[in-house]
C-alpha cells in the first residue's frame, strides 16, 4: 500500500537549467498570446448564451452573473499567470500540479482539461452551426430533423453534420503550424472587437431602463419567465445563469498551454492572461447590458439573440454587421478552444500518463499532429451528436475543478521550502549562490529535528503568531500550510453543500442554515490566517499572485460553489468521463509513468545526496 500510494504522490522533477528546450516551434509572441485568449474566449458567450441565460435563468440580472463569472475567472486567471511564470511548459495545468502536488492529482486535472477543450470545441462549433442556421431560417435544422431525427435522451434532436465539418476544417488549420493558426485568429478576433464595440455603441441609442422592471403582467403573468423586475429568477436563478455563463470565460487558459510555443513564456504568459481577461470582462459586460435594455429579457431569441433584437428595434443593416462579427468570433473562438487540446495530450502522452503514441510531433509543421487529428475527431464526434446546452454544463464542471486544483496548487508551492525538484536533490536546501554547504546551513533550512517533540502549545504559537525572524519556509511551517489547505477545501465543499441547499430550500430551515453557514465561514477564515502568517517561499519569479493567501481562497470557494449549482444530470456525466479516466490511469498510465521509469519517486525530502538519474 506504501508502495502504491507513493506512486501516487511522485512529483514531475523539473530542470531549471533546460526548461526551455523544446520539439515544438516558438514563433509566439505576447500580442499573438492575448489575441489568442481574447478570440478563444470571445465567442459563444456573446452571441449564444447571453441570450439564452438572460431568457431562462437570470433576466436582466445576466449582467451579474457575467461579474460573478468573470470575478471567479480572474482570480483563476492570477493563478494560472504565476504558474506560467514559474514553469514555461506545455500542458497548462497539468503541468503544474505535476511538479506541486504530484502524479494523480496531475493526471485528474489533465484528463478534466480533455474534457474541457473537448466540449469546449464542440459547444462552439455546435454555437457557430445554431447561429448561421438561424441566418438562414434554420434550413439546416428543418431538413435533418425532417430526415434524420434522433429521439434519444440528451442527446441533440438531430445530427449536426456542419458542425462536424466545421471541426475538421479547423483540426487541419492547426495541424498545418501554430504561426498559421495564430494569423488567422489575430485577424478574426480584431473584426470580431470592432464589432463588439459597434454593438454597444449603436444599441445605446435603442436602450430602454424600463426593461430592467417589467412587471408579471407585462412578461404574461406567468410563473414560466419569473417575476419581472431586474432579477425576475431570484437569487438563485442569477447564480445559476453564474454557473453557466462561466462557461463564457473558458478558453483564456489556452494561454497557459503554450509555454513550448512562446517566444519570452515567463514574461508574456502572465501579461497576455491578464489582459485577455480584462478585455473579455469589459466586452461581455457591455453586451450582456445592451441586450437586457434593448428588448425585454424574456422575448430574447435562444439561438441568436443579437441580430434578432436589432431587428425588431428596426436596425436590419446592424443584422449583416453582428453576423459577420458572430462568424469571426466563433471561429476564432472555435480555434482557441480546440488549440491546447491536442498539446495537453501531448503533454500527457510524453510523460507515459496515456498512449506515448499520442505525443508524435511532426518534423515537417512541429505540431502534435496525431493527438491533433484524434481530438478533433472526437469533438467533431460531440459537436454533432450533443445538444449545446448539455455540453456547457458539463464543461464547466471540468474547468471548475481544475481551476479549484490550480488555486490549491498556488497555495501550497508558495510556502513550500523549496518550489521544484532538481537532479541532484540536496541543493533543494541551499539558496541560490550560497556556497556554504555545512551542516548547520541545511539545519537552519529543514528546522531543527529536536523540535519534533515540541508540545501542542508550541505548534499552536507557529499556526498563529508570525515568527518576524522566520523569512524561509521550513518543513514544519511548509506541513501546517499543508494541512490548513486540506482543512480549508473540506470546509469550503461543506459550507457550498450549505448555501445551495438554504437557497434552493422553501422551508424554514434557512435561520439554521445561516447559523451553519457562519460557523464554517469564520473557521475558514482563522485556517486563512494560520497561513497567512507562515514564511513564504522567496523564489523570484515574473509574476506573483497579489494578496495571498487570500485570492487563491476565493477562488476555490468561488470555483467550488459554482460547481455545486450544476445539474445532478451533469454531475453522472462527470461520473462516467471520470472513470474511463481512472481505467486508462490503473491500467496503462500508473505502470508507464516516464517519472515511474526513471526511479525518481523518491520522496523530494529524503537523504539523497548520492542519487543518481
Amino acid at each position: 500500500m506504501s508502495g502504491f500510494i507513493g506512486k501516487l504522490v511522485r512529483k514531475k522533477y523539473i530542470d531549471i537549467s533546460n526548461v526551455t528546450d523544446t520539439k515544438l516551434n516558438r514563433v509566439l509572441n505576447t500580442f499573438d498570446l492575448t489575441a489568442l485568449g481574447i478570440g478563444s474566449t470571445l465567442g459563444a458567450g456573446i452571441y449564444v448564451v447571453a441570450g439564452q441565460v438572460a431568457k431562462e435563468k437570470a433576466g436582466p440580472a445576466v449582467v451579474l452573473s457575467f461579474f460573478i463569472a468573470a470575478v471567479a475567472s480572474v482570480l483563476a486567471g492570477l493563478c494560472y499567470a504565476e504558474f506560467g511564470a514559474r514553469v514555461p511548459k506545455t500542458g497548462s495545468a497539468y503541468v503544474y500540479s505535476y511538479v506541486t502536488v504530484g502524479e494523480f492529482i496531475a493526471f485528474i486535472i489533465g484528463w478534466n482539461l480533455i474534457l474541457e477543450y473537448v466540449i469546449g470545441t464542440a459547444s462552439v462549433a455546435r454555437a457557430w452551426s445554431s447561429y448561421f442556421d438561424s441566418l438562414i431560417n434554420k434550413t439546416i435544422q428543418h431538413f435533418f430533423e425532417d430526415n434524420m431525427p434522433m429521439n434519444v435522451g440528451g442527446l441533440s434532436p438531430y445530427p449536426d453534420f456542419f458542425a462536424f465539418g466545421i471541426t475538421l476544417l479547423l483540426t487541419c488549420i492547426l495541424a498545418i503550424g501554430v504561426k498559421e493558426s495564430s494569423t488567422f485568429n489575430n485577424i478574426f478576433t480584431g473584426v470580431n472587437l470592432l464589432v463588439v464595440i459597434y454593438v454597444i455603441v449603436c444599441g445605446a441609442f435603442k436602450a430602454d431602463t424600463h426593461n430592467w422592471s417589467l412587471t408579471r403582467n407585462e412578461i404574461g403573468n406567468t410563473t414560466v419567465y419569473g417575476k419581472g423586475g431586474f432579477m425576475p429568477y431570484g437569487f438563485s436563478g442569477m447564480m445559476a445563469g453564474a454557473a453557466t455563463c462561466f462557461y463564457a470565460f473558458v478558453g483564456f487558459d489556452c494561454i497557459a498551454t503554450t509555454g513550448e510555443e512562446a517566444k519570452n513564456p515567463q514574461k508574456a504568459i502572465p501579461i497576455s492572461i491578464v489582459v485577455s481577461l480584462f478585455t473579455i470582462f469589459l466586452a461581455y459586460t457591455g453586451m450582456s447590458i445592451i441586450l437586457t435594455l434593448m428588448w425585454p429579457y424574456y422575448d430574447l431569441d435562444s439561438d441568436a439573440p443579437l441580430p434578432e433584437v436589432f431587428h425588431d428595434v428596426g436596425w436590419d443593416v446592424a443584422k449583416y454587421v453582428i453576423a459577420v462579427g458572430a462568424v469571426c468570433g466563433l471561429s476564432t473562438s472555435l480555434l482557441g478552444a480546440m488549440f491546447p487540446l491536442p498539446r495537453v495530450i501531448y503533454a500527457m502522452a510524453s510523460d507515459g500518463l496515456v498512449f506515448r503514441f499520442l505525443s508524435t510531433v511532426s518534423k515537417r509543421f512541429q505540431t502534435p499532429l496525431i493527438a491533433t487529428f484524434i481530438s478533433g475527431l472526437l469533438a467533431g464526434v460531440m459537436a454533432m451528436l450533443f445538444d449545446l446546452q448539455e455540453l456547457v454544463d458539463m464543461m464547466s464542471i471540468g474547468t471548475l475543478l481544475a481551476y479549484t486544483l490550480v488555486a490549491v496548487c498556488v497555495l501550497i508551492l508558495r510556502y513550500k521550502v523549496k518550489c521544484f525538484s532538481f537532479k541532484h536533490k540536496v541543493e533543494v536546501y541551499i539558496e541560490d549562490g550560497d556556497d556554504q554547504h555545512d551542516t548547520s546551513s541545511k539545519s537552519h533550512l529543514l528546522g531543527n529535528t529536536s523540535k519534533k517533540k515540541e508540545n501542542t502549545s508550541g505548534y499552536l504559537k507557529k499556526m498563529f503568531l508570525r515568527d518576524a525572524n522566520q523569512k524561509t519556509p521550513t518543513i514544519e511551517t511548509e506541513k501546517i500550510t499543508e494541512y490548513n489547505i486540506a482543512i480549508i477545501v473540506l470546509l469550503i465543499v461543506i459550507l457550498s453543500l450549505i448555501l445551495v441547499v438554504a437557497e434552493e430550500s422553501i422551508s424554514d430551515s434557512k435561520p439554521w442554515a445561516i447559523v451553519l453557514a457562519l460557523i464554517f465561514a469564520i473557521a475558514i477564515f482563522v485556517m486563512v490566517y494560520s497561513i497567512w502568517v507562515q514564511p513564504e517561499n522567496q523564489d523570484p519569479i515574473h509574476f506573483k499572485v497579489p494578496l495571498l493567501p487570500f485570492l487563491p481562497v476565493i477562488s476555490i470557494f468561488i470555483n467550488i460553489y459554482l460547481m455545486m449549482k450544476l445539474s445532478t444530470a451533469t454531475w453522472i456525466r462527470f461520473a462516467v468521463w471520470m472513470a474511463v479516466g481512472f481505467a486508462i490511469y490503473f491500467g496503462y498510465g500508473i505502470r508507464n509513468s516516464s517519472e515511474g521509469k526513471s526511479g525518481q519517486s523518491v520522496p523530494l525530502l529524503e537523504e539523497t545526496s548520492d542519487h543518481e538519474d
